[in-house]
């Protein structure tokens, strides 16, 4: 199984109005990489979900709960949608300073390519994540 990040910004679309919609297609994503990895998920497969620009830290865990499909908001065949539920909210969130400060995350795609809306986790990252978030 992959495991992914997908981010927003709390102002745009919430982990708390995820929650409350309990399902959305994961859609404006216009970056040919992002939209790879859009391609590349699974159904089942558990998505980490970071606010970005504002609280900069990954706040909840989430599932892919149909794969790729044409983006509904565009008639640009290129840009394709996922759709996502929330699985559930972290006890604690973990900030992007702390991610930077864990040595084993140090080749994480969210410090490496911090500009890539949707990236892959690997499951090392995955685990430590979750550590770091006081889960499991």
């Amino acid at each position: 199984m992959a495991y992914w990040l997908v981010k927003s910004e709390p102002f745009k679309y919430s982990w708390d109005q995820f929650e409350k919609d309990k399902k959305t297609f994961w859609d404006g994503v216009r970056n040919y990489a992002a939209r790879n990895n859009l391609k590349a998920m699974k159904k089942g497969e558990q998505v980490l979900y970071y606010h970005s620009n504002e609280g900069v830290e990954v706040v909840g865990i989430a599932e892919v709960v149909k794969e790729f499909y044409q983006d509904p908001t565009t008639t640009e065949e290129a840009w394709v949608v996922v759709d996502l539920k929330p699985v559930k909210k972290l006890k604690n969130p973990v900030p992007l300073s702390a991610i930077k400060a864990e040595p084993r995350l140090a080749n994480m795609a969210l410090v490496k390519l911090s500009r890539l809306s949707v990236q892959p986790v690997t499951e090392q990252e995955w685990k430590v994540i979750l550590e770091l978030a006081g889960e499991k």
